[in-house]
Formats: C-alpha cells, sequence, structure tokens
C-alpha cells in the first residue's frame, strides 16, 4: 500500500515533481505550498502548513537541486524550510512525516564524494556533502544527527537520501524507507529548528 507523499520542491525543479506526479504514479498530495501565509506568527503558519498542506501526508519527499542550500538566505528558502519543519514537528493532531531527500542529476557531484579510509577507525566511509552549500539546515541535521561517531550508519540518520536516478527506478521502497522512520527510535533525536 503506498503513503501519501507531499513534495517540497524549488520552482527551477518542478519538471521533476511533474515526473513524480505524472508518469512515477506514487499516491501524492498535491499541495504545495506557493504562496505565503499572511502573519508574522511562526506558530501560526507552521501550525497552517501542517493543518492545511500535510496533515494527511506521511512522507515529505524534498527535491534537491542547485537552490535548496541554506547559504542562499532565509527569504529565498522560507518555503521549503517551513514545509520542512512543519513535516519533522510532532505533535497533538500531527505526526512527524518521513523526509525523503532526493538528489537531483545536477547535484550528483556536489553531494557524492566516493569514498575513503577513515584515519579514525581505518574502515572506508562514503563522502556525502550534505551541508550548507548542498542542503538547508533542517535536512542536514537530521541526516547527520550528532552521535560522536566518525560515520552514520542507517540507524543514526533519519532523513533518507538517493539518487533521483535509483528513486525513479524504485520510488515506493525509498519512500517506504523514510516512512518507517517515523517509527525508528532515531525519530526521537530529530529537530525541527536546527
Amino acid at each position: 500500500m503506498g503513503h501519501r507523499c507531499f513534495i517540497s520542491f524549488k520552482t527551477e525543479d518542478k519538471e521533476y515533481k511533474r515526473i513524480i506526479q505524472e508518469d512515477l504514479k506514487i499516491d501524492m498530495i498535491d499541495h504545495s505550498l506557493d504562496e505565503a501565509i499572511n502573519s508574522e506568527d511562526e506558530n501560526h503558519i507552521m501550525r497552517k502548513i501542517r493543518e492545511d498542506y500535510l496533515s494527511t501526508s506521511t512522507v515529505t519527499i524534498h527535491l534537491i537541486g542547485n537552490r535548496t542550500n541554506e547559504n542562499l538566505g532565509w527569504e529565498e528558502q522560507k518555503f521549503i524550510k517551513r514545509e520542512l519543519q512543519a513535516s519533522l514537528y510532532h505533535g497533538v493532531g500531527n505526526t512527524q512525516n518521513g523526509i525523503l531527500g532526493v538528489v537531483l542529476p545536477s547535484m550528483y557531484n556536489q553531494v557524492f564524494g566516493g569514498s575513503y579510509t577513515c584515519v579514525t577507525c581505518g574502515n572506508n566511509h562514503n563522502s556525502v556533502y550534505i551541508n550548507d552549500n548542498t542542503v538547508i539546515k533542517e535536512f542536514s541535521y537530521n541526516y547527520f544527527i550528532p552521535n560522536n561517531k566518525c560515520s552514520w550508519s542507517e540507524d543514526d540518520r533519519y532523513c533518507v537520501l538517493v539518487k533521483w536516478s535509483d528513486f525513479e527506478n524504485s520510488p515506493e521502497t525509498y519512500i517506504d524507507q523514510a516512512f518507517n522512520k517515523r517509527s525508528h527510535p532515531i525519530s526521537e533525536q530529530t529537530k525541527v529548528r536546527p
């Protein structure tokens, strides 16, 4: 059975959103936050996003493209930051969404850096550049949740990360993986506003 998904994306990447909705046949909630909620009250804005856009979804698909990084600043990123904050929020009448980060092809080389031998443990680790240059803090913190180790296993991360090409081949696999994080112990260590 499919999980209902909300897509968090930048306008520049709307063609990928269209492919997900029309070609991949995923159970979708087609609510995108494309106009401002008229309020200065952050808690009110979060509540409105959760109630009006996210209340019936369980997984947020976050498209990671050239314009989804923290370094572009609050004004540029306020919609996707609020969408991820609302997705991560766990409270009365609202359960936390799983977060699936889908790295778009233009970002492969910036995010995936191959493997290296760790000087701390001597094992091979993959270089994954999830930081302010590639994503917003709401994603990076919950992907690399502080753990005082030299690396992160899948159990150490709340956010799930996948290349577009892998997602396109098997979307439900990765959506299920993100959905299952909601009941995983790591869900207790997420941060809504890192």
